[in-house]
């Protein structure tokens, strides 16, 4: 499966969990997209890696240099401190949002589902996530379904790193079937 042509941003921030965007990030790379780390601040940010901080990722793109319309897909990694930290970040999640408003992909796993909370993108829709956040899925009035990977109209949720292998299958097949047609979902 080839993604050449294809332009994937991975959002993150400090406190990322490591293997959720180095996965990712080096699965995409290898499928032929353009994969840029984009970040609201320029330099490096720094992983979590299961019990401690992990190796730091260089930013490619800050939010103010990046355009949702650059992209085909954003990719949101976990952990418990990037997606909070992004959730109170506006221009984090109109990226998120105008990438979901265009119809094309977007993917979180283990705790991102809480920046398509934020979004208004999980509501009504089927996702996953890690199970600590479970009840908060489910007060955003999403689906919550405890599967490995769930895809609802090209947006992607997956539970925990070690569903890393089919959630990147899962991106890299939805971008390659492209934008999607989404109606209103609740």
């Amino acid at each position: 499966m080839t993604l050449d042509g294809k332009k994937i941003a991975i959002l993150a921030t400090h406190g990322f969990e490591q293997s959720e965007l180095e996965v990712p990030r080096d699965r995409l790379k290898r499928a032929g997209a353009v994969v840029d780390v984009v970040s609201p601040a320029s330099g490096e940010i720094r992983g979590w890696d299961k019990k401690d901080w992990g190796r730091p990722v260089g930013v490619d793109k800050t939010l103010d240099q990046a355009s949702p319309s650059d992209y085909d897909a954003v990719v949101l990694p976990g952990g418990q401190i990037n997606p909070d930290l992004l959730r109170v970040e506006q221009k984090a999640l109109k990226f998120i949002k105008d990438i979901f408003d265009a119809g094309k992909t977007v993917a979180a796993i283990c705790h991102a589902p809480w920046l398509l909370i934020e979004t208004g993108i999980a509501r009504g829709r089927k996702v996953t996530s890690y199970k600590s956040i479970k009840t908060d899925v489910a007060n955003a009035g999403a689906k919550w379904q405890d599967s490995e990977v769930v895809v609802d109209q090209g947006v992607i949720t997956s539970r925990n790193p070690g569903d890393l292998e089919a959630f990147s299958a899962k991106i890299i097949e939805e971008v390659r079937e492209g934008r999607h047609n989404r109606r209103s979902a609740a």
